[in-house]
C-alpha cells in the first residue's frame, strides 16, 4: 500500500494542480524546451545537455531539480529524430539509426508520415520504459545480473551479424563493414594495457597521433558516414530533398496510424529498449541498432526495402531509443551503477542534492516518491513534446521541399559544428571530412553502412567482455551454454539470408517471383568492365586494410602485448578472408538486379555520367571548402563568409537571395551558439597567425 501511495504521490508532486507540483512543473517545461532544441540540434545530446544544466539546480529542491534534468533530457533523442529524418543529419549519435530509412522516406516525400512514426512511437516507448522503472524495482538484480561477459561479447557478434542481413544479397559485405567498424573501436589506447593501437604515428607523426590516443568520435564518424553523402547527392541532383513534386508530405496520421498497425513490433522494440538501457554501459546506441536488426528479422515479405523508406525501420529504432531511458535509470537508483553516460551525469546531481542512489530511493520512508517522480516526468515530458511537434509537423516536413542549394550551407554548417562540438577539436572535424569520403564510397559501391556503426558502437563494449570472459573461463567460455545459443543464432542469421537468395533465385527460373510493388520494377543489367575494375579497388582497400590489422597483430603492437592484440587477432583473420572473398565476387561479377522507380519517388530528370561526375566535384570541392572556412576563420564568420560564397559562385543565387539567406545563416550561428549557448568556439588560426584574436 506504501508503494501503491508513493505512485500517486510522485505524479501530484510534478502537476501545478497542487502547491508542491507548481515548481517543478514550470522547471520540467524549461527544462523540455532546451531539450527540444538541443535534440534538433546536431551533435550536442542528452548528455552534453545534462551537464550545462547541473549548475543551476544547486539550489532547488529535489523533484524540481530532478524534473528540470530529466525534462530536458528525456526529449532529447525525440526531437533528434526531426533532424535525423529531414537531413540525415543525426540529432546526436544515438538516432543514427533512424537515418536509414527516415530520410529515404523524406527523400520520397514521406517526411510528414516518417516524422509521424518516428513521435509516436517515440512516446509508446517513453511511457513503456517508464513503467518499465516502476515494474522492475523489486525484481532489478536478477534482470541485471542474468548475463555474463561472455554472453556479452557474443550478443555484440549476434548484433552485428543481424544488421548485415540488411545487405541482402551483400552479407558478406555487410559482415566485412560489421568487422571494419570493430576494428575503428579498437584505435586508441587499449582498455586494458593502455597500449597505442593503430594510431598511425608513422603516417600522421606522433603530435597528430595522440589526437586518436582517445579513441575516434561516435558522432563524428555517424555524420560523415551519412550527411555528407546525402548533401552530395542533393547537389548531384539538383532538387529539394524530397524529391516528389506533388506537394504532399506523405500524411503526419498516417505515420500515427502505423504506429498502431504494427503495435506488436513498438512494443517489442520498446521491450527490448528498456532491457538494453537496463544493462549498464551498453546506452542508446545499440538499443537503436538491436531494435532495428529485430525490425528487419521480423518483418514479413521483401527485406531489400529497408533501407530504402521502410516504416517499420522507423518505429523500432524510435520506440526503443526512447524506452531505454526508462531502463537506464533502474541501475543509476537500485545500485548507483550508471546505465549511460547520461545517467552517469545524473548520479552528479544526486551528490549535488545530498542523495545516495540504493536503498534510500526504495523505501517509502525516505524517496520512493522521488523515484516514482521521476516515472511520471518521463511519461508528462514525452506527452508535451509529443503534442507540440504534432502541431507544426506539417509545417517542419515542407523544408524537405525547399530548393536544395538553400539548404546545403546550412547543413555543411551544422555537420561540421556536429564534428566539432563532441571535443571542440579540429580532429573530429577531420574525421567529418574523412569518413564523409567513405560514406560516399560505400554508397556508390553499394557497401552497407549500418553494420559499420554498429561495429564502432559495440567495439568496446564486446572487448571489454572478451578480455574477462578470457580472464575468468580461458577459452573455456566457448562451451558455455549461453554461448552455444548465442553462436546457434548467429549461424541462423548468417544463413538466413543466403536461404532467402536461394529461394528467390528458384522462384524466378519458374517464373514465378512474387516481387510486385507499384511502380517498381526489377531488371538485370551487365556490369561494365570499369565498374568492375572500380568495385574491385574499393574492395581490395578492404583487404588491405584487414591485412594492416594483421601486421600489426603480429609484428606491431602485438609483438610485445598479446592481450591488446586478441580482439583485433579474432576480428581481423576471418575479415581479411571475407573481404577477400568479396574481391573476388566484386571483379568477376558480370550482371547486376536493379530497382527502377521507387514506391512514392517521382523519376527526376537524366544526368549524364560526365555531368555527374562534374557535379559530384564540385560539391566535394565545397565541402572541403568549408573545412578550410571554419579552420582559417572560425565558426561564426565562415557562417557569412562561406555561406555567400556557395550561395553566389557555387549555386549561383541573385544577390538577393544570396544577401538574404547569408543573413539568416549569421544570425543563426552568432545569436544562438555564440551569443546564447556560449560554445567555446574558437577564433580561427588566420587570426591567430595576424595576432587579432
Amino acid at each position: 500500500m506504501d508503494t501503491f501511495n508513493s505512485f500517486f504521490i510522485g505524479l501530484a508532486n510534478i502537476l501545478p494542480f497542487s502547491e508542491a507540483g507548481q515548481d517543478p512543473f514550470l522547471f520540467m517545461l524549461i527544462g523540455i524546451a532546451i531539450g527540444f532544441v538541443v535534440g534538433i540540434l546536431p551533435g550536442l545530446g542528452g548528455a552534453t545537455t545534462l551537464a550545462l544544466m547541473l549548475p543551476f539546480i544547486y539550489n532547488m529542491d529535489p523533484t524540481t531539480a530532478f524534473a528540470f534534468l530529466l525534462g530536458s533530457n528525456a526529449v532529447t533523442a525525440t526531437t533528434g529524430d526531426i533532424t535525423s529524418i529531414l537531413f540525415g543529419v543525426p540529432g546526436e549519435g544515438i538516432t543514427a539509426a533512424t537515418i536509414v530509412d527516415g530520410h529515404p522516406m523524406a527523400k520520397k516525400g514521406e517526411a510528414g508520415r516518417a516524422l509521424g512514426a518516428a513521435l509516436m512511437s517515440s512516446l509508446v516507448g517513453a511511457v513503456f520504459g517508464a513503467f518499465a522503472l516502476a515494474l522492475a524495482i523489486p525484481i532489478v538484480q536478477p534482470l541485471v545480473l542474468s548475463i555474463g561477459s561472455s554472453e556479452f561479447f557474443m550478443l555484440a557478434l549476434l548484433g552485428i551479424t543481424f544488421v548485415a542481413s540488411l545487405s541482402g544479397g551483400n552479407m558478406l559485405k555487410g559482415l566485412c563493414t560489421g568487422a571494419f567498424g570493430l576494428i575503428l573501436a579498437t584505435v586508441g589506447l587499449d582498455p586494458i594495457e593502455s597500449v597505442p593501437r593503430f594510431t598511425l604515428d608513422p603516417l600522421i607523426g606522433e603530435d597528430a597521433a595522440l589526437f586518436l590516443w582517445d579513441g575516434l568520435s561516435l558522432v563524428s564518424v555517424t555524420v560523415g558516414l551519412f550527411a555528407i553523402p546525402e548533401i552530395i547527392e542533393l547537389s548531384v541532383q539538383g532538387s529539394s530533398i524530397a524529391r516528389q513534386s506533388t506537394g504532399k508530405l506523405g500524411g503526419v496520421m498516417q505515420g500515427i496510424v502505423d504506429t498502431f498497425r504494427h503495435w506488436k513490433l513498438v512494443l517489442g522494440c520498446s521491450a527490448i529498449g528498456s532491457y538494453i538501457g537496463l544493462i549498464p554501459g551498453l546506452g542508446g546506441g545499440p538499443a537503436q541498432w538491436v531494435a532495428y536488426a529485430h525490425a528487419v528479422q521480423s518483418s514479413g515479405g521483401d527485406k531489400d526495402r529497408f533501407g530504402k523508406g521502410a516504416i517499420e525501420g522507423v518505429l523500432g529504432p524510435g520506440a526503443a531509443n526512447n524506452s531505454k531511458e526508462g531502463g537506464a535509470l533502474v541501475p543509476t537508483i537500485a545500485f548507483g551503477v550508471p546505465g549511460s553516460v547520461s545517467m552517469a551525469i545524473l548520479l552528479g546531481a544526486f551528490i549535488i542534492q545530498g542523495i545516495v542512489p540504493g536503498p534510500d530511493l526504495l523505501d517509502p520512508e525516505k524517496h520512493l516518491d522521488l523515484t516514482f517522480s521521476f516515472v511520471w516526468i518521463i511519461v508528462v515530458s514525452n506527452i508535451i513534446t509529443v503534442a507540440v511537434c504534432l502541431l507544426f509537423l506539417n509545417q517542419l516536413a515542407k523544408i524537405t521541399f525547399v530548393k536544395g542549394t538553400y539548404l546545403i550551407p546550412f547543413l555543411l554548417l551544422l555537420i561540421y559544428l556536429g564534428g566539432f562540438a563532441v571535443n571542440n577539436a579540429f580532429g573530429d572535424m577531420l574525421l567529418v571530412l574523412l569518413f564523409g569520403a567513405v560514406g560516399w564510397l560505400m554508397v556508390r559501391f553499394d557497401w552497407q553502412r549500418p553494420p559499420l556503426l554498429l561495429g564502432l558502437v559495440l567495439g568496446g563494449i564486446a572487448e571489454n567482455n572478451l578480455f574477462i570472459a578470457t580472464k575468468v573461463y580461458g577459452v573455456g567460455f566457448l562451451l558455455r551454454p549461453g554461448v552455444i545459443i548465442i553462436a546457434l543464432l548467429i549461424l541462423a542469421g548468417a544463413l538466413y539470408p543466403l536461404y532467402q537468395s536461394y529461394r528467390e533465385r528458384k522462384r524466378a527460373e519458374s517464373h514465378e517471383d512474387k516481387f510486385e510493388v507499384p511502380g517498381v520494377t526489377k531488371t538485370t543489367e551487365p556490369v561494365s568492365r570499369n565498374d568492375r575494375i572500380a568495385s574491385g579497388v574499393f574492395a581490395l582497400c578492404f583487404v588491405a586494410l584487414f591485412a594492416y590489422v594483421m601486421r600489426e597483430v603480429f609484428f606491431g603492437f602485438g609483438a610485445f602485448e598479446e592481450r591488446a592484440a586478441l580482439f583485433p587477432l579474432i576480428i581481423g583473420l576471418p575479415a581479411l578472408v571475407i573481404s577477400g572473398v568479396v574481391f573476388v565476387k566484386e571483379i568477376t561479377i558480370t550482371t547486376r538486379v536493379v530497382v527502377h522507380g521507387e514506391e512514392g519517388v517521382e523519376e527526376v530528370e537524366e544526368i549524364s555520367p560526365e555531368e555527374t561526375r562534374r557535379r559530384t566535384l564540385a560539391i566535394s570541392a565545397w565541402v572541403v571548402g568549408f573545412f578550410i572556412s571554419i579552420w582559417l576563420i572560425g565558426f561564426v564568420w565562415s557562417s557569412m563568409v562561406a555561406t555567400f560564397l556557395y550561395l553566389k559562385l557555387g549555386a549561383r543565387e541573385s544577390w538577393l537571395m544570396s544577401v538574404i539567406l547569408t543573413a539568416v545563416a549569421y544570425a543563426f550561428f552568432a545569436g544562438i551558439f555564440d551569443m546564447a549557448l556560449h560554445l567555446p568556439f574558437p577564433p580561427g588560426d588566420l587570426f591567430v597567425w595576424l595576432g587579432l584574436d
